[in-house]
C-alpha cells in the first residue's frame, strides 16, 4: 500500500506498530503507538508520573526495534540499569506483539525531579544493554553501550550507531490526559545499509543528501502528534512524507503480554539441580516466585 491523500483523514487508532519504506530514498522505519495497553502495563505497579513516562518511553523504543524480528519466537530485550540516580533499572521486552515492563526507583529521589527531568538526573549513570534474540537456531545477539544523551531516544540512537552501524533517528512521546489515561507514540527512520562487502560505511560516505532528507523531516515530528489518539498512524506518515512515496507494510497489533505462569515456572525450577530447589522451598514446601512484569506472586510445589 502506498500513501496517498484519499487515505489521509485521521481515524482513532491505538496499540499497533506499523512499518513503512521510502523507496527513494533508501528509507525503512515503524511508526507506533501505544494506549490502553500502556495503561495495562504501567497499573502492574505504583509508579510516580516521572517513573511511568520513563517507563513508557522504554517501552515505545523496545517494540520500535522489536517489531523488525519476523521469526517466531523472536524475542528484543533491552535492560538500562544505573546509579547515582533516581531510577535504578529498567526492564522491557517484546515478542511477536506481546510487551511488558518493570522499572526500579528511589522514590525519595524521583520525587524531586520535574516531569521534564533529563537523562543524567534520572538514570546517573550506567549502560544500555539489547539483547536480540532471532529464534529458529539462529544466534543471539547482545549490544551494550553507556547510557548517554539527553534522553532515552538519543541513548537508543547511540545503539544503533555503535552496535549495529545503521543511521537512525528516533522519537518518542508519551503523556497522561485529564482523565488519567495514558498515550504514548513513536517513530524510528533508518537508512538502509549498504550491504555489499568491501564497500565504504554509510557513515563516511560522500553522498548523504538522501539520509539528511529523512533526518531532517522525521526530526520535526513532535511529541504532540506521537501522542495523538485522533490522528492515525497513516496520517502521520503523509503529513511528514507527503512529497515522498511511502509503501506501508501490513500492521502488526500490540498488547500487554506476561510469560509467567504456575506451569512455565515450575518446569523452569523442576530443571534445577534438587540441593538447589531445596534452598528455595518455604517452611511449608512451596516455593514463592515473584513476578515484576505484572505484580503477581506464584506458589508452586517443586
Amino acid at each position: 500500500m502506498t500513501i496517498t491523500a484519499a487515505v489521509h483523514a485521521p481515524s482513532p487508532e491505538d496499540n499497533r506498530v506499523l512499518g513503512f519504506t521510502i523507496p527513494a530514498h533508501s528509507g525503512r522505519g515503524r511508526a507506533m503507538r501505544l494506549g490502553d495497553t500502556l495503561g495495562v502495563i504501567l497499573s502492574a505497579h505504583d509508579y510516580p508520573p516521572v517513573a511511568a513516562k520513563a517507563l513508557g518511553e522504554a517501552l515505545i523504543l523496545t517494540a520500535l526495534i522489536g517489531s523488525a524480528l519476523k521469526g517466531e519466537g523472536a524475542q528484543t530485550t533491552v535492560q538500562a540499569k544505573a546509579d547515582g540516580g533516581a531510577i535504578g533499572l529498567i526492564v522491557c521486552d517484546y515478542r511477536a506483539g506481546e510487551l511488558r515492563g518493570y522499572l526500579q526507583f528511589d522514590a525519595e529521589a524521583l520525587a524531586q525531579l520535574s516531569d521534564g527531568a533529563d537523562l543524567p538526573q534520572l538514570f546517573g549513570e550506567g549502560y544500555l544493554a539489547v539483547t536480540i534474540d532471532p529464534a529458529e537456531g539462529k544466534e543471539r545477539f547482545q549490544g551494550i553501550v553507556p547510557l548517554e544523551g539527553a534522553n532515552l531516544c538519543e541513548a537508543f540512537q547511540h545503539y544503533f550507531e555503535s552496535s549495529e552501524q545503521i543511521p537512525t533517528v528516533l522519537r518518542a512521546g508519551v503523556r497522561q490526559d485529564e482523565t488519567g489515561a495514558w498515550h504514548a507514540g513513536g517513530i524510528l527512520v533508518q537508512h538502509l545499509p549498504r550491504g555489499e562487502q568491501d564497500r565504504e560505511r554509510l557513515h563516511v560516505a560522500d553522498d548523504r543528501e538522501d539520509w539528511a532528507h529523512l533526518h531532517a523531516i522525521t526530526a520535526t515530528v513532535s511529541a504532540a502528534e506521537l501522542t495523538d489518539p485522533d490522528l492515525s498512524l497513516e496520517a502521520l506518515l503523509w503529513r511528514l512524507f507527503h512529497e515522498d512515496e511511502v509503501r506501508l507494510l501490513p500492521p502488526t497489533p500490540l498488547s500487554r503480554g506476561c510469560r509467567c505462569s504456575a506451569s512455565h515456572i515450575e518446569d523452569r525450577l523442576g530443571a534445577l539441580p534438587e540441593d538447589h530447589r531445596a534452598d528455595l522451598r518455604d517452611d511449608d514446601g512451596k516455593v514463592r516466585v515473584d513476578c515484576e512484569f505484572c505484580a503477581k506472586q506464584f506458589v508452586v510445589a517443586i
